[in-house]
């Protein structure tokens, strides 16, 4: 497997930026827009397939009718695939995506797909991974260290091939389908600078977690800071989680206010070494949420209205890596 050899010049004319945001449009609309570096689709009503490697259609339910999600960068953007990965890069970034059958073999399917990740990062131009999204079906099947979640960390730890420094981990979210898609899907954004993982005060680094959640555990950061002042902050798939302990199992409204203390406090933590940023998540900020029981997506979102009302955002029927945790929450603050 070769990653794609860019055209663009070694170092990019402009600092890298990238601009997330949700829009009411057609896939053919956004991608005809100069600068798109990917588009995503969630839910039945979004397009399964398209011919253009910029587009991908997460099967996750979206509560009403999800907008698009446009990923933007400044400059021409090149894409093609190439050995299963679709492609597509600009602007100092580079945007790719595997699926992967999944027989239920995850461990060996979360093998393969970083095993394959790593040889294309080594080979491309663009071989730092700031961002990761991992998608599963029932990712908290099966109990004890059977459970699929578990297996998976064990999977992408024996694919990287190596114990990973804290000063290499991306930003990751790892979720479950709520019914079988059959796939396994991976995505990331990498960039040709390494940016600076974050980690939450108020949480114990995953990496750390106690042999408790599982014989390895999960290999990524709360958020990362990219090199770039002109690029938002990546926050990681977060959740009710203070030490390493899930808090509030029987109160799907305390757990959202935990989970926004977090990011919060994610905020803070990047405010010190990027000031700029602004000190609460406002109309700059864009962000995903997880919300594991189907008939809960319309009271988060209307507390998500009532908590952050200038924030754009999409609510999805999702599973959450562990089964008393109601709601996560991802995204990008700028």
């Amino acid at each position: 497997m070769r990653a794609p050899m860019s055209s663009f010049p070694a170092t990019a004319p402009h600092p890298a930026t990238l601009r997330v945001a949700y829009r009411d449009a057609t896939p053919d609309a956004l991608l005809a827009a100069p600068g798109t570096l990917a588009v995503f689709g969630f839910g039945d009503a979004a397009p399964a397939l398209h011919g253009d490697p910029r587009y991908l259609h997460v099967a996750l339910p979206a509560h009403g009718r999800a907008p698009l999600e446009c990923w933007r960068v400044d400059g021409e953007v090149a894409h093609g695939r190439s050995d299963g990965i679709a492609w597509s890069e600009g602007g100092g970034l580079q945007f790719g995506a595997l699926e992967i059958a999944d027989d239920g073999d995850i461990d060996t399917i979360a093998r393969q797909a970083y095993a394959r990740l790593q040889t294309w990062l080594a080979a491309s131009t663009h071989p730092h991974v700031l961002r990761i999204w991992n998608y599963m079906d029932a990712i908290t099947e099966g109990e004890g260290d059977a459970e699929r979640y578990r297996r998976f960390c064990v999977g992408r730890a024996r694919g990287i091939g190596r114990e990973q420094p804290p000063q290499e981990l991306p930003a990751a979210t790892a979720i479950g389908h709520p019914h079988a898609s059959g796939c396994f899907q991976l995505y990331w954004l990498a960039a040709r600078r390494a940016g600076t993982p974050l980690e939450n005060p108020r949480q114990v680094q995953a990496w750390r977690y106690p042999r408790q959640y599982g014989p390895q555990a999960p290999g990524f950061a709360r958020a990362l800071l990219p090199a770039e002042a002109s690029m938002p902050l990546l926050l990681s798939g977060t959740a009710a989680v203070v030490g390493h302990a899930s808090q509030h199992g029987d109160s799907l409204e305390a757990q959202l206010d935990e989970v926004l203390a977090n990011l919060r406090s994610l905020i803070d933590t990047a405010r010190v070494q990027r000031p700029a940023l602004p000190a609460q998540p406002g109309a700059g900020s864009v962000l995903k949420v997880y919300v594991r029981d189907a008939e809960a997506m319309a009271r988060v979102d209307a507390l998500m209205a009532q908590h952050l009302p200038e924030v754009p955002r999409i609510v999805l029927h999702a599973h959450v890596c562990r089964r008393e945790l109601a709601v996560e929450i991802d995204g990008v603050h700028a």
